[in-house]
C-alpha cells in the first residue's frame, strides 16, 4: 500500500513537473491555471488506465514499436486530457510533438529523480548500517 502511494506522488509530481516545463517552452501549450490540478489528475489517470492498454496492444500487434510504447502513453494521455477538460489546450502538430517528448522525458527524469529527494531519509536509513544486538 506505501509502496502504491509513494509511486502514485511520483508519477503526479513527474507529471506535473513535465506539464509545467512543456507550458513555460512550447506557445500553444496551455494550461489554465486555476485548472492545473485538473490537468495533472486526469493526465495522471489516464496514463495508469490507458498505460497497460497500450502495452498490451504493442506487445500483441506491434512487438518493434515496445520501445516507444512509454511515448505513445504520454501521447494518448495528453489526447485525452484536452478531450475531457478545456484547461489544457494544445494547438499545431509541432507543438504536440514536442509537447509529448518534454512530458515524457521531464517524467523519465523526475521518476528517477524525485525518489532520491522525496524519500531522502527514507533511503539514508536504509542504507545506513544497523546495528547488532549484542549476544546474551
Amino acid at each position: 500500500m506505501i509502496r502504491l502511494i509513494a509511486t502514485t506522488v511520483i508519477e503526479l509530481a513527474a507529471n506535473a513537473i513535465g506539464l509545467l516545463i512543456a507550458a513555460w517552452l512550447l506557445p500553444g501549450f496551455v494550461i489554465d491555471v486555476i485548472g492545473f490540478i485538473i490537468v495533472v489528475a486526469l493526465f495522471t489517470i489516464a496514463k495508469f488506465i490507458l498505460g497497460p492498454l497500450i502495452f498490451k496492444l504493442s506487445f500483441k500487434y506491434v512487438r518493434a514499436l515496445n520501445g516507444g510504447v512509454a511515448l505513445a502513453i504520454t501521447f494518448v494521455g495528453l489526447l485525452v486530457t484536452t478531450w475531457l477538460t478545456s484547461h489544457l489546450v494544445i494547438t499545431g502538430f509541432t507543438t504536440w510533438v514536442l509537447s509529448t517528448l518534454i512530458v515524457w522525458l521531464c517524467g523519465v527524469l523526475a521518476s528517477i529523480f524525485l525518489p532520491l529527494v522525496i524519500f531522502k531519509k527514507a533511503l539514508a536509513e536504509r542504507r545506513s548500517p544497523r546495528p547488532i544486538p549484542p549476544v546474551v
